[in-house]
């Protein structure tokens, strides 16, 4: 995949925000608020802040039609995530400030990100250089994982002091054993998500698309895996969950019907 161009420094921004500061804090915030309220957080801030990021950085505003869909998208989104108590388990942790702080600037990180690879986009036209999405999510995951990397050795450092002691470091057989069992849903996750979804959202954006727009319709996404884990785990779907599902897609299809 080409790496250069002159829209090259605007996707490694991108990523930068995106894939670097918004999946740390996403991942911050996971431990702090529990995955259904985190979830609800990102899903459901990433398109205002782009819509305000567009509208204030790019001139692009959305229509009345286009901002009332979105709201319907995200309000049946909200209602399908959003847990019944404050924290899942046994009730008795408290959200923290940091937790809500970390997920603002989850749904943050995301909006700015899509917003920054259509800028990357407008260039890459401009300069007769047009990028596909596969090579423009590739661009952006150099960002990400640097800045992901150099997250990770700061935590370790803090952490363990980088000590080379054997004492220090975990035993190489539980090491081996832990990794036999992950690495089959890391290498999925990472081909379906940071591969096939990023490089689809890519290509959504670089069709003049708003950012506002696409992270709406993939907002949803948390939606079609509930029949998924109704299937393989069994689990429950509440009559809330059902409802908002039906919901965000009226949402969809009014989007669909104001292009």
């Amino acid at each position: 995949m080409v790496s250069g161009g002159e829209a090259f420094p605007w996707f490694f921004l991108s990523g930068l925000i995106g894939f670097g500061i918004g999946d740390v804090a996403l991942y911050q915030a996971l431990p702090r608020l529990g995955s259904p309220l985190t979830s609800t957080m990102t899903q459901c801030l990433a398109p205002p802040f782009a819509a305000i990021a567009e509208w204030l950085w790019l001139g692009q505003a959305l229509t009345w039609q286009q901002s009332v869909a979105i709201l319907v998208i995200l309000a049946g989104v909200a209602l399908a995530l959003l847990p019944r108590k404050v924290i899942p388990g046994d009730g008795a942790r408290v959200i923290s400030g940091a937790g809500l702080l970390w997920g603002v600037v989850a749904g943050l990180g995301t909006g700015l990100g899509a917003v920054i690879s259509r800028k990357g986009f407008a260039v890459s036209v401009a300069a007769e250089e047009p990028l596909d999405g596969a090579n423009a999510a590739f661009q952006r995951v150099i960002a990400g994982l640097l800045f992901s990397g150099l997250t990770l050795l700061v935590v370790r450092w803090q952490q363990h002091g980088y000590s080379t002691r054997p004492q220090d470091l975990p035993s190489a057989a539980v090491a081996v054993e832990k990794w036999r069992r992950l690495w089959p849903w890391v290498v999925g996750n990472s081909l379906l998500g940071s591969t096939l979804g990023i490089s689809f959202m890519q290509w959504a954006l670089s069709s003049n698309t708003s950012a506002a727009v696409v992270l709406a319709i993939i907002s949803t996404t948390p939606l079609a895996v509930m029949p998924l884990a109704r299937l393989f785990e069994g689990e429950h779907l509440a009559r809330r969950s059902m409802v908002g599902a039906i919901i965000a897609v009226s949402g969809v299809v009014g989007l669909v019907l104001t292009r």
